[in-house]
């Protein structure tokens, strides 16, 4: 081989290097960099994380990997290392995951807020109410069907304080008037519709969901219905496989003024559905 051939293979085999450690047009993050985020279904069926991750990559070049499931079970994988931010939203619960030493720090993300819909019918006469406390109640006193997630979610969690502070004992109604599903908001939704059942849902999978027929919103503008969300690193020390500065650098963003107004920016049909408070906090 000569010698301008030699020049000309090491030449080719240097760009190649370069298009695989910087890409075809810049620097890239190495293959393996990325993140898991444990979060809910809501933030997932929403659409939310399928608008906001891409900005998040471009800005970064981390890839954001997400398993949607309920709060309860999201905070449970997280306990057990398996995820390296939590995005969820039951703040009693992930100050709990902090205190127990598997998260470094909670902050508030962004809030929207549940709403009670229901059949055109109306068998409960609740529509147009404020009062969601009151609302539950004539449910549980007409024996109307109500269709419950069932599954330890946020939203779950949610609905069973207000049955209690109601004064109702959903439990105790289990497989006759109250029916757990056991399943996400989505799957809940559809089986609600299909029994003629109310249901409570966070607003953001009610406003995207596509099969919502005759259904409408019966109770809505409670402040018990406020839904925060909040977001944590999980805590290296606690599991060394976690990923800390690039998850640190997923938190970081999603509390910066670049990530809130990507999370405000979100839009279903028109309407916004998340709306980020971060920067409200002290």
């Amino acid at each position: 081989m000569t010698a301008s051939r030699r020049t000309r293979g090491a030449v080719r085999g240097l760009a190649v290097l370069v298009v695989a450690v910087f890409g075809p047009s810049g620097p890239t993050v190495a293959a393996d960099e990325y993140i898991v985020v444990q979060s809910t279904t809501s933030a997932e069926h929403s659409g939310l994380f399928d608008s906001i991750l891409p900005v998040f990559r471009e800005e970064t070049g981390i890839e954001v990997r997400v398993v949607a499931v309920g709060t309860g079970q999201a905070i449970k994988n997280a306990a057990n290392g398996d995820g390296d931010v939590l995005l969820v939203h039951d703040r009693q619960a992930e100050e709990q995951f902090v205190a127990d030493g598997h998260g470094v720090s909670r902050a508030d993300v962004m809030y929207n807020d549940f709403v009670v819909v229901g059949p055109p019918g109306d068998p409960a006469g609740v529509a147009a109410m404020a009062d969601v406390l009151a609302a539950f109640r004539k449910i549980a006193a007409s024996g109307a069907p109500f269709a419950s997630r069932g599954d330890d979610s946020g939203t779950h969690k949610a609905e069973l304080r207000l049955w209690r502070e109601a004064g109702i004992d959903a439990a105790a109604a289990s497989g006759g008037w109250y029916r757990e599903t056991g399943a996400g908001m989505g799957a809940t939704l559809n089986t609600a519709i299909g029994l003629g059942a109310y249901v409570m849902a966070d607003r953001a999978t009610w406003v995207s969901f596509g099969n919502r027929r005759d259904y409408r919103i019966m109770v809505e503008g409670d402040p018990r219905l406020f839904n925060q969300y909040g977001i944590i690193l999980v805590n290296a020390d606690r599991h060394p496989n976690v990923k800390a500065r690039l998850g640190e650098t997923f938190v970081n963003w999603v509390l910066s003024t670049e990530g809130q107004a990507a999370i405000a920016s979100y839009r279903v049909d028109g309407r916004q559905v998340f709306f980020p408070n971060a920067m409200k906090q002290p």
